[in-house]
């Protein structure tokens, strides 16, 4: 009678290949604020667990690794009431993203959850966090420019779509000012924002400033402020590149900006040392520089569907060095990159765009020849008045001793008018362009 009940209850469900399966669980053996061991579990790395709390609660946690028969987990959430012995259950698998148009004018955290208020996200697909591996061939070459609304990068460092570049400066010199100008001004078909492991106001001004209006209904933002785990920072990080590669398969053109790659740097650093990896130059572990070209090369243009990913990060100078191992690292691996100095917002030029080490490394390819050609002579200007500043300032130089001194001293206020932008102003490309071939176009 018991197993024709079950029969027929089973039948009832549609349920007629149910196999019935063994909950996993398995017990917390150490926990020393930042790093877990269970025991009793054997789960892939990236799988979510919950872990019960003394309160009756649960906390969650990511499988970073193993050692000694132990599985290795890192807290995803805040400070938890743990005890020793605490169950520890698998609840989700590794490794994927919700995806899709239902993200768009939305705002999620480093795990997914939307937190802008607005319900639940319905109806999204799924995608890699760690992306899906694209054969090198069909990476298509950078070959039109993207207008960005910035005169002196428009005109002095085109930006082409597809191009993964790089924004390096100290603190406080006017990085996440200028993203807000390329933001507001990018002409894209989605813009996919990662703020990882900034300041917590620095998202609702975002919000308020830079993607108001319009330009929310097709941005996506993913917010992973600085007093969240490191594991979350760099799920944050991989979850908004997924988002960037989904939208490109659909083969529209993305703009995707992160804000800051050496936030993700240092989260890899947090979980290095944790996991006892020894620390190299300036205490990151290898596996922490290792991370970045697998982030970054992510981007880019796809020849298969005509779609592309137009890349734009951040990078702090620690210490404003320019060879910080974030900074060097970034640089071999961008398709070019802005570097802003100090001495220049010291003066109130901004965007404080330092021309000399800074460059576009596709710009020839999606210039014209007259174009590349003024930019040219207005760098050989800044160049000459700056090998000279020291004399020009100290009054030891004589006018009309060298042709070339001359002719920077004189160009010298039209190029500092030419970086010049108001943070609200929008130039586009090709006004940019006028104005550059129009001034510094006869050489």
């Amino acid at each position: 009678m018991l197993n024709q009940f079950a029969e027929d209850y089973l039948g009832s469900l549609n349920l007629s290949n149910f196999r019935p399966q063994p909950r996993v669980a398995g017990r917390l053996s150490s926990f020393d604020g930042l790093l877990m061991e269970a025991v009793g579990l054997s789960l892939p790395v990236g799988t979510v667990c919950a872990i019960s709390t003394a309160n009756g609660g649960t906390v969650e946690a990511e499988v970073i690794g193993f050692r000694g028969g132990r599985t290795l987990l890192m807290n995803l959430g805040g400070p938890a009431a743990l005890l020793p012995n605490a169950p520890v259950r698998p609840i989700g698998p590794p490794g994927e993203a919700e995806v899709g148009s239902a993200l768009l004018g939305r705002v999620v955290d480093g795990a997914g959850k939307p937190i802008d208020g607005k319900g639940p996200i319905r109806d999204a697909g799924h995608w890699p966090l760690a992306g899906k591996i694209q054969n090198p061939l069909d990476r298509g070459r950078v070959l039109k420019p993207m207008d960005v609304g910035v005169r002196a990068i428009n005109g002095l460092l085109t930006i082409g779509q597809g191009q993964r570049v790089g924004i390096m400066a100290g603190s406080g010199v006017g990085k996440s000012v200028l993203l807000g100008m390329i933001v507001r001004a990018a002409q894209a078909d989605v813009v996919v924002v990662g703020l990882i492991g900034e300041r917590s106001r620095e998202v609702a001004d975002f919000l308020e400033t830079k993607i108001s209006g319009e330009a929310r209904t097709r941005s996506v933002v993913v917010a992973v402020p600085a007093n969240h785990s490191p594991v979350l920072r760099i799920r944050g990080a991989l979850r908004a590149t997924a988002i960037a590669e989904s939208f490109r398969a659909e083969g529209k053109k993305v703009l995707l900006i992160m804000d800051s790659l050496t936030r993700v740097a240092h989260a890899g650093r947090e979980i290095g040392l944790a996991l006892g990896e020894p620390a190299s130059a300036r205490g990151y572990p290898p596996s922490a520089i290792a991370m970045l070209p697998s982030l970054i090369e992510r981007a880019g243009t796809d020849v298969t569907t005509g779609g592309s990913i137009t890349a734009i990060y951040t990078v702090l100078a620690d210490g404003d060095d320019g060879n910080d191992p974030v900074v060097d690292s970034a640089r071999s691996i961008l398709d070019g990159h802005i570097v802003l100095s100090r001495q220049l917002a010291e003066q109130g030029v901004y965007p404080a765009i330092d021309l000399g080490p800074s460059v576009s490394r596709v710009m020839t390819d999606i210039a014209t020849k007259e174009h590349v050609a003024a930019a040219r002579v207005l760098r050989r200007h800044l160049a000459t008045y700056e090998e000279n500043r020291d004399l020009i300032l100290m009054g030891a130089y004589r006018p009309g001793t060298d042709a070339a001194i001359d002719a920077a001293l004189a160009c010298h206020p039209a190029v500092l008018e030419y970086i010049r932008q108001d943070s609200d102003a929008v130039v586009p490309l090709a006004d940019a362009i006028a104005e550059l071939t129009g001034v510094f176009g006869d050489g």
